[in-house]
């Protein structure tokens, strides 16, 4: 059963608006206080900075993807660099799984901001509970199609940025336009170890634009706007990112953000504005994360099903009704709610920036090494987001490895356990073909 694709069915303010929808969800409300914590003073800095690689990195997506847009996006670029190959699976499995963790990031998100508005701070078993609940959402708003996402993205994008920026100014009025804890420069905890970890998580609250490369197939003329997407995307997500952490920083010193750091924007909010700024604040918050997941969800699973028609991960129905996409779809949100339910917002984000960061490190090197002729890229932009990810990747191990060591092993860990999946798959479905073709149809 072959997985089916609705050319032109995503505008490219519907596409923007998608992108936006991923990015902004999970940058601003789940990893400002993280990034904080790790860039200390410095943490607008570093999401400048992470605005700047994803710049870099979005250069290849976006020459591969004008030459050859896919739904498959990402998988598409590997398979035309390395073929059908271990890597090639693995990597995709990589990105499919790094967007599984964004929306069990996000999903969380929603849950510690909407326990705001009932004073409760901490409580893991209500965010875990919370955060399946709006995956459970997502995925029956997604059963609908695209017609009821693309509107839902249109309206919540629209709205969360308006309120996003509403927030900012009133804030930044509030506390007269001032960035009182960044006024004395450098912390004394923050070092340049540190400052770079912070880039590497803030990259998280970037790479959504990935998304619109996976729905490179169902966007309108996507020779032309999938990279106009991207682009648009990007600066609007930046500039909606400075206003907000300027404003957050004019309010709080870093030791308060750092307390606050799931839910850091709704304690921002507090002093200026008391209840009434933390009750809009937190729908604000509820719309951008619902939406994040709801973005997320409609990508990867759309990914993972191209996957599987391009015969790189194996499939099982499960007695399931309907096609590829349907299944997928169900995988995505089994997976998404048993992170959410057993893993904390900062684990969560560090497998994400990981696991993000190893598969674009891949994605630019077969770009550079067997595409860049085919579709014209500059091998020197190649090879300066190569050494930016490699950068900030090995400075976010090294911070993570001292802080908590068991979660760069379960990193890696799951990296070798993909790589050697996607091994014995291949190899086996090349001994068998007819079984590989069997279970597709399937």
């Amino acid at each position: 059963m072959k997985t089916t694709y609705k050319k032109g069915s995503l505008t490219l303010i519907g596409t923007v608006a998608m992108g936006t929808g991923v990015m902004i969800g999970a940058g601003i409300f789940a990893l400002t206080g993280q990034v904080a914590e790790f860039a200390g003073t410095l943490f607008p800095l570093a999401f400048l900075i992470a605005a700047i690689i994803s710049g870099f990195s979005a250069y290849s997506y976006i020459k591969v993807s004008n030459k050859y847009p896919s739904a498959g996006g990402i998988a598409m670029i590997l398979q035309k660099a390395y073929g059908p190959t271990t890597i090639t699976g693995a990597a995709s499995l990589l990105m499919a799984i790094s967007m599984v963790i964004n929306e069990s990031l996000v999903a969380r998100t929603f849950g510690a901001y909407t326990l705001q508005l009932f004073n409760i701070d901490d409580d893991g078993w209500l965010v875990a509970l919370l955060a399946v609940g709006l995956i459970v959402f997502a995925f029956l708003v997604n059963i609908a199609g695209n017609k009821v996402i693309g509107s839902i993205s249109k309206l919540t994008a629209a709205l969360k940025i308006g309120g996003i920026l509403l927030f900012a100014l009133a804030v930044l009025w509030a506390a007269g336009f001032s960035f009182e804890p960044a006024a004395s420069g450098v912390g004394d905890k923050t070092s340049i170890g540190g400052f770079i970890a912070g880039v590497a998580l803030a990259i998280l609250a970037f790479k959504g634009f990935t998304t619109i490369t996976n729905s490179g197939g169902e966007v309108k003329d996507p020779t032309k706007n999938v990279g106009r997407a991207i682009i648009a995307s990007l600066a609007i997500c930046l500039i909606v990112y400075l206003m907000v952490v300027w404003a957050v920083g004019s309010t709080l010193s870093i030791e308060e953000i750092v307390k606050a750091k799931d839910y850091s924007l709704a304690e921002a909010a507090r002093p200026a504005f008391g209840k009434l700024g933390l009750w809009f604040t937190v729908a604000i918050a509820i719309i951008a994360t619902a939406s994040g997941v709801l973005a997320s969800i409609f990508a990867v699973s759309r990914m993972l099903a191209m996957l599987t028609d391009m015969d790189l991960i194996p499939h099982k129905h499960f007695g399931m009704p309907g096609d590829i996409q349907k299944h997928t779809l169900v995988y995505t949100v089994v997976l998404a709610a048993f992170l959410a339910a057993f893993f904390d917002l900062s684990r969560i984000a560090s497998l994400g920036a990981i696991f993000y960061l190893v598969m674009d490190i891949v994605i630019h090197w077969g770009v550079f090494r067997h595409l860049r002729k085919d579709v014209g890229a500059s091998a020197w932009i190649l090879i300066t987001a190569i050494a930016l990810d490699a950068v900030a990747l090995g400075a976010f191990l090294i911070m993570k490895g001292m802080a908590d060591p068991a979660i760069i092993f379960i990193a890696f860990f799951s990296i070798a356990a993909i790589f050697a999946f996607e091994k014995l798959y291949l190899s086996r479905h090349r001994t068998n073909p007819e079984n590989a073709s069997h279970q597709s149809e399937h």
